[in-house]
């Protein structure tokens, strides 16, 4: 692993080196002088008392003067929701520990985005809207107290974790905790995860605390920075920023429990021109998630993320470590990443999407990234994400003709996965070395892995891939065939290095042809598997 190489910080300095397209320089954050205490507000310290008031009265006091710090010195500062006003920089000190009410009625309901749809949700702990040039920084901890809105699956604790939630209250229905009734008809009258169906403001009263916030919303917001504290415990997602530009991400904390349902790091949605870069993350969903809104409501948007640098990050566990969608009908555009560590995590790069999204995802640039231990695929491209996946057999020739009858018409709501690269990737002890599935009326189109060492039990699958590129890259520890080729055109294969194990190298199958292989990584005709109906001249040697 290069990871050690890697480990020094970025800086404001060096992000932008190397980045593989034009990235315009980030607008940062800046300040007055002027510094004001919660605690002259009439703030207390001891994690009984709720300071609402006093943070509103400091922000509004400080933004009035013209900006500058909102101190949060040591102590536990139980409050209600905090709206920031522009200008303000909300400063944690050393200890400082801001954590929020688990009173339901703190939160009134707004209308914002949630995973990519339009809805109605409770209002953020940390929110603002239309705001410019607004900070939160210093060393301290921002709690949202999410184990008072979510529910939890019984898979995800231990026995007694879950015995110890079932006694604290609530209702357990099948294999699941509701922390109230009110969550569990909105649970019930939800289609789409998360979001309800229905819109009448006085029945979504009914069911509040299903409408779970994230913790820290940004909308349509500039000039942003996070630098320096802990955030943990998320209702929902953890830091959101959404339709927002010129956002520094760096040097956090991000944590939720494992088992924390929808509980992401950062989902950034929507936004342009952002730099994300020493941070860590380990959280129960996704780490780090670029989205940009969800079917019909995200394509009404048409607001891409675009101009992104991902540097420096840690992540230990999470759905993925870096993942692009499923979210992403306004498109995501020219992203950089590299000099990341996954430590654990259930996949590494992560990129999906299904029918219905639309959205072109394009010009992502991937590279010195090392992983361990990961449980599923250290990449993965699925493009039937909550969908059904085809399955493969040695002989194809009825499943090849049921799924060309299932292609569907490419339309606006057809997701596009397009100019792709990654380089320098390790894998050590992990389940499966990489995943890569299109559509079959929608190939995933031009993806390029390059010097990628890959430890795992299970190989390389390309299904619905065109243009794909493998140059360099060695499969070991795996006891089946290092790589499979399934209705894929256009692919290239050189430098490959695979250890033997009895069985062919590489297994070419379904409609696949124009298959071009280096004749110097499979020299004995046994290392190639054709299927049944693949003409001869769908594979080369050179």
């Amino acid at each position: 692993m290069i990871g050690s190489e890697l480990i020094a910080q970025e800086s404001i300095q060096s992000i932008y080196v190397g980045v593989e397209f034009e990235m315009p320089k980030v607008k940062e954050t800046s300040f007055p002088d002027l510094k004001k205490s919660i605690v002259e507000f009439g703030a207390v310290g001891d994690g009984l008392t709720k300071n609402s008031d006093a943070f509103k009265t400091a922000i509004e006091e400080v933004a009035r003067l013209g900006g500058g710090k909102v101190i949060v010195p040591r102590g536990i500062w139980l409050t209600g929701p905090i709206t920031l006003l522009s200008n303000i920089n909300l400063h944690l000190e050393d200890g400082a520990l801001i954590i929020f009410s688990e009173d339901k009625d703190d939160y009134p309901l707004v209308e914002t985005s949630f995973e990519g749809l339009n809805t109605v949700r409770c209002i953020s702990p940390i929110n603002a809207y239309k705001v410019e040039n607004i900070a939160i920084t210093g060393k301290g901890t921002i709690d949202g107290s999410g184990d008072a809105w979510r529910f939890v699956k019984r898979g995800k604790m231990t026995e007694s974790q879950w015995n110890n939630l079932v006694k604290s209250g609530g209702i357990v229905e099948g294999s699941n905790w509701f922390p109230s009734q009110s969550f569990l008809d909105g649970y019930n009258a939800s289609s789409s995860f998360n979001v309800p169906d229905i819109t009448d403001l006085k029945e979504l009263e009914k069911m509040k605390d299903f409408l779970r916030p994230v913790m820290i919303s940004i909308r349509e917001s500039k000039r942003v920075l996070l630098d320096g504290p802990t955030f943990q415990n998320s209702p929902a997602w953890n830091i959101h920023p959404l339709m927002s530009e010129d956002v520094i991400i760096r040097n956090l904390n991000v944590r939720n429990p494992w088992y924390s349902q929808n509980g992401d790091g950062l989902d950034l949605e929507s936004c342009k021109n952002v730099l994300i870069y020493n941070n860590t993350f380990d959280v129960g969903d996704d780490a780090i998630c670029i989205k940009s809104g969800k079917d019909k409501d995200g394509r009404d948007r048409a607001i891409p993320t675009e101009n992104v640098i991902i540097k420096n990050n840690i992540v230990y566990h999470g759905h993925g470590g870096v993942t692009v969608g499923s979210e992403m009908s306004s498109g995501v555009k020219n992203v950089h990443v590299s000099n990341c560590t996954f430590i654990g995590t259930d996949i590494g790069l992560r990129f999906k999407s299904t029918r219905g999204r639309g959205g072109v995802v394009e010009n992502i640039w991937i590279s010195n990234v090392d992983m361990i231990g990961i449980p599923t695929e250290a990449i993965g491209f699925n493009m039937f994400y909550t969908g059904n996946s085809p399955i493969i057999e040695e002989d194809q020739s009825e499943e090849d003709e049921a799924r060309e009858e299932k292609k569907m018409p490419v339309t606006e709501e057809t997701p596009i996965f397009r100019n792709i690269s990654m380089k320098n990737i390790h894998v050590t002890n992990s389940e499966t070395a990489a995943f890569f599935m299109g559509l079959p009326e929608m190939k995933l189109e031009n993806v390029r892995l390059e010097n990628a060492v890959l430890e795992a039990k299970k190989g390389i699958t390309a299904i619905d891939a065109a243009g794909l590129e493998l140059i360099n890259v060695r499969v070991l520890g795996t006891d089946e065939v290092p790589l499979t080729i399934y209705n894929s055109q256009g692919v290239t294969v050189s430098g490959f290095e695979f250890e033997k194990n009895g069985k062919p190298a590489i297994r070419i199958l379904g409609n696949s042809d124009q298959i071009e292989l280096d004749r110097a990584d499979f020299s004995s005709p046994d290392q190639i598997s054709k299927g049944n109906d693949l003409p001869a001249s769908a594979v080369k040697l050179k």
